[in-house]
């Protein structure tokens, strides 16, 4: 106990060190009242269609300060996934990862259900384009496939931290896009089910790579897989693939959106430092992890949101009292 006593109060030292210290200019940082700082302030007003953010298949809003709320908003086609679709997600989730106002996302389902997976009527004139002979029928449809994947694959490269709130089913195409997301809650109405076998195909936009990194568990995968049996909301909170699970919807989104607020208190710098570190850190060795985060780090820990944490935490004030610059 006594070490770490010593320990800590070591760190303290050097950090508050690290805040008075002279600044290249030869002046000197010096701690003022927090008090005299801008506060955030989260906004309780009705959320508004954001700005620059205009989708055929897509609905995005203004749901907070910093947060961003992406709806699937084909309530009347169970939020199947359209051509428009697969393209607006890349276009929204590009903007976003560039949007400085924006350090958190929620992205849900409009209607009855969060979504019925690939819209297969609208896709099939885009899938089943004639070719001059099978080589070139390959080359197509290799190209197709991987800009499809694209379209989830971008919320994973987005640097913002994105939240799945998932209620009733949850299919095909709609599993490969929740596991390419942060956090995913759910309400206990909410199924998944990994359909593609039942219609002829292997899965190919990210279930079967993202899954089993998800959940951990190689044989369920298969099984749900191979079956295309359905996982409920106990099932899939059992096996870590969603974090919580809630009664209804209103509950779940009031929580999802409580995350993403809390969540955009903290230094935006260190959170999607944190989210690029994770993802690559999942896909590499230990050793490869480590000396990407020293290489990272060695610029990221020269930021000014770590002069204002700590001169946060040393006079016991909220994070959501800190005014950090937009990232």
């Amino acid at each position: 106990m006594a070490a770490s006593v010593a320990v800590s109060r070591c760190l303290r030292s050097l950090l508050i060190r690290r805040v008075m210290a002279p600044t290249p200019l030869g002046l000197s940082l010096r701690l003022c009242p927090m008090s005299s700082i801008a506060q955030d302030e989260t906004s309780t007003a009705a959320p508004r269609d954001a700005p620059d953010y205009n989708y055929e298949s897509l609905r995005v809003t203004e749901a907070q300060k910093h947060i961003l709320h992406v709806q699937l908003n084909r309530p009347e086609k169970r939020n199947a996934m359209n051509k428009a679709f697969w393209r607006e997600m890349v276009e929204c989730f590009n903007k976003i990862a560039q949007d400085p106002d924006c350090r958190a996302v929620v992205i849900s389902g409009a209607g009855k259900l969060f979504s019925a997976g690939i819209d297969l009527m609208d896709m099939a004139s885009e899938i089943l384009q004639p070719q001059d002979d099978v080589a070139r029928t390959s080359w197509y449809l290799r190209s197709l496939i991987s800009k499809y994947q694209e379209t989830f694959s971008v919320i994973e490269k987005c640097p913002k931290p994105v939240i799945a709130a998932i209620h009733g089913a949850c299919v095909g195409a709609g599993v490969d896009l929740i596991t390419a997301c942060d956090i995913r809650y759910c309400v206990q109405d909410a199924f998944f089910q990994v359909k593609e076998v039942d219609i002829g195909l292997a899965a190919d936009v990210g279930t079967l790579q993202r899954l089993p990194k998800v959940i951990g568990n190689q044989s369920l995968v298969n099984e749900l897989a191979f079956t295309c049996r359905k996982m409920m909301a106990d099932e899939a909170l059992g096996s870590g693939l969603v974090s919580r699970v809630f009664p209804d919807e209103v509950r779940m989104l009031d929580a999802a959106f409580a995350l993403a607020a809390e969540i955009s208190t903290k230094s935006p710098v260190a959170v999607q430092s944190t989210k690029i570190n994770l993802v690559y850190s999942r896909n590499h060795s230990v050793a490869e992890g480590l000396n990407y985060m020293a290489t990272w780090n060695m610029s990221m820990l020269q930021t000014q949101d770590i002069v204002k944490s700590v001169q946060a935490a040393v006079e016991k004030q909220e994070l959501k009292n800190v005014t950090f610059s937009k990232l």
